[in-house]
């Protein structure tokens, strides 16, 4: 039992509620380890450092997520070549596709860490980042970019495993991570006196842990398929694929944290205590996100193996029983959040007024948690299918020309003597009507089924 824990899970039988639910919980358990770091490293820069020091980690935030995006296309792409070969048994292009990915990745890696470090103070600059937190988030960004390898290999290799149905294996090298990250924060910052930089520090050291335990774990499995030499050398091919099935998911990250990188401009008018709300509202909103993400990513698998197998009955069936369960647990989420709020606020700072304005901006994200559910359930389908266009082009309308507009645009309007900029709340109202509108279209889409024609196994 304890060895099938940890072995690939074939989702192409079975009950379809059952096999989500059982990939799904460890991934979920991954999600919150994964937040861990975020929330860890702003609890501690907040209680050991300041609020200036937390607004300094939620201003890099932003750009993190910017420099993240090439990975997060190839761990889309991998995933869903690794879930569909390994349904439809093809050992050679599941090697391929593993091998490959593996490659792609470290020349990212390389590209990145050479273009993106000098540009990250100018970049900090343009965005208009008040001067009393610029230094930090400069030591915060830099240490990130040149460690970019722990959490980019991480993201790519975990995908790898939970396209071939292991979520328990990611789950545990994420949760050992974890606890070491929390040891160094506390280390580096508390008794080292490192700042920011040592946050930093912290996370890469954690980060490039989980992702050798990963790589060991993928050397293990020659019984699924071969991991060699000859599938590190790229493939035209598998590449061009991994690029085609990825490049959408990566532009939808690159798409949003962009929009993120203008709306962070109109949040960092508002000043400090403002940024360090966001960020407060961020970190629990990174926890209310998780069963959203996990759900997700679990159908992305789930769709994928069946669409390899040609199953597409089990494929829909698969999605509204993910869906269902999916906004049952965001409809409880939000419930918590807004009873308990000001409590899971009050673990970030010790300020008052910090509390009481991080908790109004949560109040008005609660809701949409439930409209993000049924987006990234349906968006998961789709991908796992092979169709990652439809939700990069919803991701596009929902983010460049709903939340962006709308966001400048309350600013815009509410303009007084007293309020120069408007009011803050803009930022949070404008993010709750794109997910609204973001479910509203990806529902749309789904039921058009154009999805069911883009295996890349056919």
């Amino acid at each position: 039992m304890f060895k099938k824990l940890f072995a690939p899970t074939d989702m192409t039988v079975g009950t379809p509620w059952k096999s989500i639910v059982m990939f799904t919980l460890p991934m979920l358990l991954g999600n919150i380890a994964q937040q861990l770091y975020n929330t860890v490293d702003s609890i501690v820069v907040g209680k050991y450092i300041g609020d200036g020091a937390l607004a300094a980690v939620g201003s890099a935030g932003p750009i993190v997520n910017l420099l993240l995006v090439l990975f997060i296309g190839i761990s889309v792409g991998s995933n869903v070549m690794v879930s569909q070969y390994y349904g439809s048994k093809n050992r050679e292009e599941l090697s391929y596709s593993i091998g490959n990915s593996i490659t792609v990745t470290v020349i990212a890696c390389i590209m990145l860490m050479i273009v993106a470090t000098p540009l990250i103070r100018p970049a900090l600059v343009l965005l208009d980042t008040p001067d009393t937190i610029i230094d930090g988030c400069t030591d915060y960004l830099i240490i990130s970019v040149l460690g970019i390898a722990g959490l980019a290999f991480y993201n790519i290799l975990s995908s790898i495993i939970r396209g071939l149905g292991d979520s328990m294996s990611a789950l545990i090298y994420l949760l050992v991570a974890t606890v070491i990250n929390i040891f160094l924060d506390i280390y580096f910052v508390a008794e080292c006196g490192m700042g920011v930089g040592g946050v930093a520090l912290a996370t890469v050291i954690a980060q490039v842990v989980s992702s050798v335990l990963c790589l060991l774990k993928l050397a293990r499995m020659s019984e699924y398929f071969d991991f060699g030499l000859k599938y590190l050398i790229p493939k035209g091919s598998t590449v061009k694929t991994v690029i085609r099935l990825g490049l959408p998911s990566g532009l939808t990250q690159a798409i949003f944290s962009s929009a993120m990188l203008i709306v962070q401009s109109l949040t960092n008018k508002f000043g400090d205590q403002f940024i360090a709300a966001n960020v407060v509202v961020m970190r629990v909103d990174g926890f209310a996100m998780m069963p959203n993400f996990s759900f997700g990513t679990a159908l992305t698998t789930y769709a994928g193996q069946n669409v390899g197998a040609g199953k597409y009955d089990r494929v829909t069936q698969g999605a509204k029983q993910g869906a269902l369960m999916s906004v049952v647990c965001s409809t409880v989420i939000t419930a918590i959040i807004l009873f308990f709020g000001k409590p899971l606020m009050g673990l970030f700072t010790d300020t008052a007024e910090l509390v009481d304005l991080s908790y109004s901006l949560m109040q008005i994200l609660a809701v949409g948690y439930i409209a993000m559910a049924i987006t990234q359930s349906l968006s998961g389908i789709m991908r796992g299918a092979g169709d990652t266009m439809t939700p990069m082009w919803i991701s596009l309308i929902t983010t460049v020309i709903i939340r962006v507009p709308v966001a400048y645009g309350i600013s815009y309007m509410t303009r007084t003597p007293e309020l120069p900029y408007g009011i803050k709340q803009c930022i949070q109202i404008s993010l709750l009507i794109s997910w609204v509108m973001g479910a509203v279209l990806t529902t749309v889409f789904y039921c058009r089924g154009k999805w069911k024609t883009k295996a890349i196994s056919e």
